[in-house]
C-alpha cells in the first residue's frame, strides 16, 4: 500500500480522505499506516476545529492523489473546490503527482484525457494508469499505478534524476 511505502520511506503522510474514497477504505486503516489522524472535512467537529487547507497546502513537500478518480481529476482541472481534498490542491504550493484510477472507456473520454491535459499544464504530473483487469470485471488501461511506481517518481523528482513521472 502507497501509505505504508512512504512511511517507511520516512515521509510524513497526512491522508486527506473523501466522501467517495471512504467507501473503498477506512479511515482507520490509514490512520493506523500514517500514524496521523485522517481528514476528511472542513471542520472536525461540533467545536468548530477547522481542518485549514491553506495550511495544508503549504505544509506538503508533494502532494500524491492516489486513486484520483475522473471526477476529482475534473474538480483540479477546473477548479472546483468542494471538498477538503480540492481546496487543499488549489492551495498547494508544492509539486502535485496524480495517479488516476478509472475504467478504461471513462480514461480514455476526450473530457478526461482534456483534463489530464490541463493539470499538465497547471505544472502537475499525471502518473499513467497502468493495464490490467479493473473493478469493472473488463480489462484494460485505467488501473492505478503501482505503488512502488509512484514512489519512484517521487523519489526521481527529488534526486533530480531524470524523468519524474
Amino acid at each position: 500500500m502507497l501509505v505504508r511505502l512512504l512511511v517507511k520511506a520516512e515521509a510524513e503522510v497526512q491522508v486527506i480522505l473523501t466522501t467517495s474514497a471512504s467507501a473503498f477504505i477506512t479511515p482507520l486503516t490509514l490512520a493506523t499506516l500514517s500514524k496521523r489522524p485522517v481528514l476528511t472535512e472542513f471542520v472536525l467537529n461540533e467545536q468548530g476545529v477547522w481542518n485549514n487547507h491553506v495550511e495544508l497546502g503549504l505544509w506538503a513537500d508533494a502532494m500524491v492523489v492516489a486513486p484520483a478518480s475522473a471526477n476529482t481529476v475534473a474538480k483540479f482541472a477546473n477548479g472546483f473546490c468542494d471538498n477538503l481534498l480540492s481546496a487543499t490542491y488549489l492551495s498547494a504550493r508544492c509539486p502535485v503527482f496524480v495517479a488516476p484510477a478509472m475504467d478504461l472507456d471513462m480514461y480514455q473520454h476526450p473530457a478526461v484525457q482534456a483534463n489530464f491535459t490541463k493539470l499538465r499544464g497547471y505544472g502537475n504530473f499525471i502518473i499513467e494508469a497502468g493495464y490490467g483487469e479493473l473493478a469493472s470485471g473488463l480489462v484494460g488501461q485505467g488501473r492505478m499505478a503501482e505503488p512502488e511506481e509512484i514512489i519512484r517518481g517521487l523519489e526521481n523528482h527529488f534526486s533530480g534524476i531524470g524523468k519524474t513521472v
